[in-house]
C-alpha cells in the first residue's frame, strides 16, 4: 500500500511562514518611511555637500539663534506637556472615578482618539478662524463682553498662541493615556485606605497619586516628544514669526539658495536625539507603572 505520511517534521521545518504576512506591509512601511529617513538625517549630519565627513553641522548647532531655537520648543513643548496632563488628568479622572454619567464615556474616548490626531493645516486654520485677530471668539468677546485679547497680550501667533493650539492634541492624548492607569486603580485599595481611617486626600496622596505616579511623568514625556516633533502645526500656524527649531528646519531644506540642507539634517537630528530621550523615558516610566496596575 502507498504511504500515507504526507510530511514529517522536516516537512514542517520547510513551510513559510504564513502568519508574517500579516506584518509585512507594516515593516515595509517602517522601514520605507521611518528607518531609512532616519538614516539619511544621521548620515547627512555629518557629512558636507560633497558627501565627506564633517562635525561643522553639529557644531553649527551651539548658535546663539540655534540654541535659543531650541529653548524657545523645549519650552514650548513643556508648557503644553504639563498643562494637557492637568486638564486630561482631570477629564479622564471626572469619567472614570468621578460621579459622570458612563455614556460619556465612549463619546469621550472617541473624540480623543480622533482629536489627538488632528494636527497640520487644518488644526492651524482652526485656531485662526476662532482665535486669531478676528476670530470667532476674539471678536465675540470684544463686541459682546468688552474683553479685548489683544490688549490683554494674547496674540495666537504667540509663545502662548502655539501653546494653546498644542493643547487641542495634548488633551485627547493624554485622556487615552491615562484612562487605562485610571481603571487599574483597584476598589480594594481605596475600601482598605477607608477602614483604617484614611480620608479621600489622604488616600490620592499616599495611595493613589503614587502608583499613578510612573504613568504620569510617562505620559508627559510623551506628551513632550509630541509636541516637540509637531512640525506641520507651527509652520502653518506661526510662519517666520517664531523662532522654534521646526521652522529653521524648513528654512534650510527648502530649497532657497540660502538654505543649508546639511545643517538641516543636523537640527533634525537634533529633534530625534531629543525626542528619542523622551520616549525612552516614558517607556521606562511605562513599564514600572503596569507592574503597579496588573
Amino acid at each position: 500500500m502507498p504511504s500515507t505520511n504526507t510530511g514529517g517534521p522536516s516537512d514542517a521545518g520547510r513551510k513559510l511562514p504564513l502568519h508574517w504576512i500579516g506584518v509585512l506591509p507594516f515593516a515595509v512601511f517602517v522601514l520605507l518611511f521611518l528607518i531609512l529617513p532616519t538614516m539619511k538625517i544621521v548620515i547627512g549630519a555629518f557629512q558636507h555637500a560633497d558627501g565627506s565627513f564633517t562635525l561643522d553641522n553639529i557644531g553649527g548647532l551651539f548658535t546663539s539663534s540655534i540654541l535659543a531655537a531650541y529653548w524657545i520648543s523645549i519650552k514650548i513643548s513643556l508648557a503644553s506637556a504639563a498643562l494637557g496632563c492637568l486638564i486630561g488628568f482631570a477629564v479622564a479622572a471626572a469619567v472614570v472615578l468621578g460621579g459622570l454619567p458612563q455614556g460619556i464615556r465612549g463619546p469621550l474616548l472617541t473624540f480623543s482618539g480622533v482629536a489627538s490626531q488632528f494636527a497640520g493645516v487644518p488644526l492651524a486654520f482652526a485656531f485662526i478662524a476662532t482665535l486669531g485677530p478676528v476670530g470667532l471668539l476674539t471678536v465675540f468677546l470684544k463686541t459682546q463682553i468688552g474683553i479685548d485679547l489683544r490688549l490683554l497680550g494674547f496674540n495666537i501667533l504667540s509663545f502662548w498662541g502655539l501653546t494653546v493650539t498644542y493643547l487641542f492634541f495634548q488633551i485627547p492624548l493624554m485622556i487615552l493615556i491615562i484612562t487605562p492607569a485610571l481603571d487599574g486603580l483597584k476598589r480594594e485599595w481605596r475600601e482598605a485606605a477607608e477602614i483604617l481611617g484614611a480620608t479621600g486626600l489622604q488616600y490620592w496622596r499616599m495611595v493613589a497619586f503614587p502608583i499613578l505616579l510612573p504613568s504620569l511623568l510617562g505620559t508627559m514625556s510623551l506628551l513632550f516628544a509630541n509636541a516637540f516633533g509637531a512640525v506641520a502645526t507651527a509652520i502653518a500656524l506661526t510662519g517666520s514669526s517664531l523662532n522654534i527649531v521646526p521652522i529653521l528646519l524648513f528654512a534650510q531644506i527648502r530649497g532657497d539658495v540660502l538654505g543649508n540642507p546639511h545643517l538641516g539634517y543636523a537640527l533634525a537630528f537634533g529633534m530625534i536625539v531629543v525626542t528619542g530621550i523622551a520616549n525612552a523615558l516614558y517607556i521606562w516610566l511605562r513599564a514600572r507603572s503596569e507592574r503597579w496596575l496588573k
